[in-house]
C-alpha cells in the first residue's frame, strides 16, 4: 500500500513536470521578447503622451527614423547571431568605414562598388573569425583592437579626409538602396533593413546552420559532441557580419551624400544596446531577430523621444545604459525562472 502511494506521488511529480515543461520553454523563448514589446509599447506611450504634437499628428518623425534605424538594425541583426554563438565583436564600426573606403576607391560602376565593398567587408569578419577561433584569442580583446586596427588603416588610406558621393548617391545603385518610396515617406534602407531581417530569421529558424549557432552559444561541448563544426559555425558568424558591417557603411554614406572617413564612430553603443535590449542572451544560446529588429526601433527613438518631450539629448546615454542594465536583469530572472 505504501509502495502503490509512493509510485503515485513520484508518478503525479513526473507529470507535474512535464506540464511545466512546456511553460518553461515559452518563456525562455518568448519572455524576453514579450518584454521588449512591452518595452516599444511603454516608451510609445510615454512619447505620444507627453509630445502628442509629434507623435500623433505629424508623420515626419516615422519618416526620419525609418532613414537612420536601419544602419543600426543591419549591423545589430548580424552581431546577434554573433552573441547568440556567445561571442562579442566590437569592430564593426570600423569595418563599415573600410566597406566604404573600398567602395569609392572602386572604378566603374557603382554597383561593382558595392559589391567589392560588401566583400572587403566579408573579409575582415573572416579573419577577425579566424583569429578568434584559430588563434584562441578572447573575440573581446581580439576585436578591440581591431576596431582600432581597422579605423587606423581607413584614417591613413584617406589622410583623414572625406569625398563626396553626390554622383553614386544619384546612380541606380544608390536610389536602390537610399532612394525614397510612397511619396518620399519611405526610405529604401527601411526596406533593405526588413528584407535582412527576414532572410536572417529564416536562416536561424528554418535552416541547419541556425540550429547551429543556437546549439554552440547554449553548450559548445555538446554540440561538437552532436557533430557539429562549431568553429565553422563561429568563423561564419563573424564573416556575416563583416559583411552586413561594410553594407550598413555605404548605406549609411550614400544617405549623406558624403563619406567621412569616421563614419561609424557613433555606432558602438546603439547597436549593442539594441541586442540586449531585444532580448539576445548575453550568457549566448539565446535571441531572436524579431527582439534585435524591435530593440533597434527602440534604441533609435529615444534621442528623438526625449527630445521632443523637453528633456536634452544629454540623457540619451543614460537611458541606452539603464536599458542595457534592466535587459540583463531580464535575462538572469527568465533564465532563472527556466532552471538554466
Amino acid at each position: 500500500m505504501a509502495r502503490d502511494a509512493t509510485e503515485l506521488s513520484v508518478g503525479a511529480g513526473w507529470a507535474r513536470r512535464l506540464a511545466a515543461a512546456p511553460r518553461a520553454l515559452a518563456l525562455r523563448r518568448y519572455g524576453l521578447q514579450i518584454g521588449t514589446v512591452a518595452m516599444a509599447l511603454l516608451l510609445w506611450v510615454i512619447y505620444a503622451v507627453k509630445a502628442p504634437e509629434t507623435w500623433l499628428s505629424d508623420d515626419r518623425i516615422y519618416s526620419s527614423l525609418m532613414s537612420t534605424v536601419p544602419f543600426t538594425a543591419i549591423m545589430a541583426l548580424g552581431l546577434t547571431l554573433v552573441v547568440i554563438a556567445r561571442e562579442i565583436d566590437l569592430s564593426f564600426p570600423s569595418v563599415m568605414a573600410v566597406g566604404m573606403l573600398v567602395f569609392v576607391s572602386t572604378p566603374g560602376d557603382p554597383i561593382l562598388g558595392l559589391l567589392a565593398g560588401v566583400g572587403s567587408g566579408l573579409a575582415v569578419g573572416l579573419l577577425t573569425g579566424l583569429t578568434v577561433v584559430k588563434l584562441g584569442i578572447p573575440s573581446l580583446v581580439a576585436t578591440i583592437g581591431t576596431l582600432f586596427f581597422w579605423r587606423g588603416i581607413v584614417l591613413v588610406a584617406t589622410a583623414g579626409e572625406g569625398t563626396g558621393t553626390v554622383e553614386e548617391t544619384q546612380s541606380w545603385v544608390g536610389k536602390m538602396l537610399v532612394g525614397r518610396l510612397a511619396d518620399g515617406r519611405i526610405p529604401a534602407q527601411m526596406l533593405w533593413a526588413l528584407g535582412i531581417a527576414a532572410v536572417l530569421w529564416l536562416l536561424l529558424n528554418r535552416h541547419r546552420l541556425g540550429a547551429h549557432v543556437y546549439l554552440v552559444g547554449d553548450n559548445v561541448e555538446s554540440a561538437k559532441m552532436m557533430g557539429v563544426n562549431a568553429d565553422r559555425v563561429r568563423i561564419t558568424v563573424f564573416t556575416l557580419l563583416g559583411g552586413l558591417s561594410a553594407f550598413a557603411g555605404v548605406v549609411a554614406s550614400l544617405e549623406v551624400s558624403y563619406f567621412w572617413p569616421t563614419v561609424g564612430e557613433g555606432q558602438l553603443l546603439p547597436t549593442i544596446v539594441a541586442v540586449f535590449i531585444g532580448g539576445t542572451s548575453v550568457f549566448g544560446g539565446m535571441g531572436t531577430i524579431f527582439g534585435t529588429t524591435m530593440g533597434s526601433f527602440i534604441t533609435g527613438s529615444i534621442e528623438p523621444g526625449i527630445v521632443s518631450i523637453g528633456l536634452t539629448g544629454f540623457y540619451t546615454q543614460v537611458i541606452w545604459g539603464a536599458m542595457i542594465v534592466l535587459a540583463l536583469v531580464m535575462q538572469a530572472v527568465v533564465m532563472r525562472r527556466v532552471g538554466k
